[in-house]
C-alpha cells in the first residue's frame, strides 16, 4: 500500500500545477513527448522485445502478441496521436454556459479538469502514450497500472515521457506507473477513494468485471466488444463482403472487431457462401445456426456461449434472420453495448437499426473497425466506454473533463 500512497500523494500533487497550465505549455510539452518517443525508438522497441520474448514462451495467442507488439510504424502512430491532440482545442476553462437571473446573478459552468484518473490495463503498451496524451492535455494527472505482460515495454515509455516532461519544466509526476503487476496492489488501487478521481479499466471481459464489481472508486466503463454485422435483405453482396473482412480480420485484437453475423434469410442462400468463402480464406471458422449450416456444410454448429463471445480469433458466429424486427432483437440480446453495423440500401431499415440498436456506435454501411477516437477526429483515445453516464463511445479529451458552476454577483444575499 506504500507505493499507491506515495504515488497517490505525488498524483495529487501534480493535478494541481497541471490544472492551471495554459494551453501554450501544454502544447509544447505534449511536442517534446511526441519528439522524444520517436528518438527512443530503439530503446522502447528493445524492451518490447523483452515483452514478446515473455509471452511467446507463455504461449501467448497471436491477437495478443499483436496487442502487445510495438513496431516503428506504431511508435510513430502513437507520436502522431500526440502531435494530434496539440491541434485539438483546449477544453479547459471553457464556459459552457451563462444566464443572468431575475436577482442580477450570473450563473455559468466552466470545464474543469477531473483530476487524477487511474487507469488499469492489460497488454496495449500504447495505452501508456495514449492514456497520458489525453489525461495531460485535459489537465489531469495520471497513474496507470499495466499488465505483467507489457511491463518492460510500459516502463520506457514512462521513463521518455518522464525525461521529456522535465525537460519542460513540467511536473514529471503528471503520468506515474504502478510498477507492481500483483493482483493485491491492483486492489489496493481500486480502493484510492483519497487520491483517484476516477478509474477506468481498459482489456478483456474479465478485467473490466473485476474492476466495475471490486472499485470503490467511481469508474468509466470500457467494455468489451461483441460487435455485429447485420447483412439485410436489402444488401449489396458487392459491398457487404469486404465490410464484413475488414471488420473481422484486419486486425484480430481490438474490441471493435466484428465477432457475429447475422443474415436475412431472403438472402443467405445466394449470399451465404460467397461470404463464407472470403472469410474461410483469410482462415476464419464460421459458427452458425442450423439454418446456415443447410445453406453452407463448411459451417460448424454454434452454440448460446458462441453468440455471447468477443473471440479476438479467426472465429465468427452467425446466425439467419426472417426479419429486421429480429435482427436488431438478436444483436440487443448479445451485444455488449460497443459497434454494431447494418449492410442495406433500404433508407427506412438504415434509420430504424440507428434508432433501435443499443451500441455506442452504429453504422450503415462500413466498417465497425472505424470505432476509434483517431478515426473520429478526437486525437488518441482512452478507451470506448459502452456505458451510458458521463460518457459514451470513444472518449477524448470533454469525456475526462467535468464542470462547475461559476457565479458572478453584485452584493446580492438571499431572502
Amino acid at each position: 500500500m506504500e507505493q499507491i500512497e506515495v504515488l497517490g500523494k505525488r498524483a495529487k500533487e501534480a493535478a494541481q500545477e497541471l490544472a492551471a497550465l495554459d494551453t501554450y505549455k501544454k502544447n509544447r510539452a505534449l511536442n517534446f513527448v511526441a519528439d522524444a518517443l520517436e528518438f527512443c525508438e530503439e530503446e522502447i522497441l528493445e524492451s518490447n522485445e523483452m515483452d514478446l520474448e515473455h509471452g511467446r514462451k507463455n504461449g501467448m495467442s497471436k491477437a495478443m502478441l499483436d496487442r502487445l507488439a510495438l513496431t516503428s510504424e506504431r511508435i510513430k502512430n502513437m507520436a502522431e496521436g500526440i502531435r494530434q491532440m496539440v491541434q485539438l482545442e483546449d477544453p479547459i476553462g471553457e464556459v459552457i454556459s451563462m444566464k443572468k437571473k431575475e436577482n442580477g446573478l450570473m450563473i455559468g459552468q466552466k470545464r474543469v479538469p477531473l483530476g487524477v484518473i487511474g487507469i488499469i490495463y492489460e497488454s496495449r503498451p500504447n495505452v501508456t502514450a495514449d492514456a497520458f496524451a489525453l489525461c495531460f492535455k485535459a489537465g489531469n494527472a495520471v497513474i496507470l497500472r499495466g499488465g505483467k505482460d507489457a511491463i518492460h515495454s510500459n516502463r520506457a515509455i514512462l521513463e521518455v515521457i518522464q525525461g521529456a516532461l522535465a525537460e519542460c519544466n513540467v511536473n514529471k509526476n503528471a503520468i506515474q506507473l504502478v510498477t507492481d503487476t500483483s493482483h493485491e496492489v491492483a486492489n489496493q488501487m481500486m480502493k484510492m477513494n483519497e487520491y483517484l478521481d476516477v478509474l477506468i479499466p481498459r482489456g478483456g471481459a474479465n478485467l473490466i468485471k473485476t474492476v466495475v464489481q471490486n472499485s470503490t472508486v467511481p469508474v468509466i466503463e470500457t467494455g468489451t466488444g461483441n460487435c455485429h454485422i447485420y447483412v439485410d435483405e436489402f444488401a449489396d453482396l458487392a459491398m457487404a463482403i469486404p465490410i464484413i473482412l475488414n471488420a473481422k480480420t484486419q486486425r484480430l485484437g481490438t474490441c471493435n472487431t466484428c465477432e457475429s453475423l447475422v443474415v436475412h434469410s431472403a438472402v443467405a442462400d445466394a449470399y451465404l457462401p460467397a461470404i463464407a468463402d472470403a472469410l474461410m480464406e483469410k482462415g476464419v471458422e464460421i459458427r452458425g445456426d442450423e439454418r446456415a449450416q443447410e445453406i453452407d456444410k463448411r459451417i460448424v454448429p454454434a452454440t448460446e456461449e458462441d453468440y455471447k463471445t468477443e473471440y479476438l480469433d479467426l472465429i465468427l458466429s452467425l446466425k439467419v434472420v426472417d426479419s429486421i424486427d429480429e435482427a436488431i432483437a438478436h444483436i440487443n440480446c448479445y451485444n455488449t453495448g460497443h459497434s454494431e453495423a447494418i449492410i442495406t440500401d433500404n433508407y427506412a431499415n438504415a434509420q430504424k437499426f440507428l434508432d433501435e440498436i443499443d451500441a455506442a456506435a452504429v453504422y450503415v454501411n462500413a466498417s465497425t473497425r472505424f470505432t476509434d477516437g483517431f478515426e473520429f477526429g478526437l486525437g488518441a483515445e482512452i478507451g470506448i466506454s459502452t456505458q451510458k453516464l458521463h460518457a459514451r463511445g470513444p472518449m477524448g479529451l470533454q469525456a475526462l473533463t467535468s464542470t462547475k458552476y461559476i457565479i458572478y454577483g453584485n452584493g446580492q444575499i438571499r431572502p
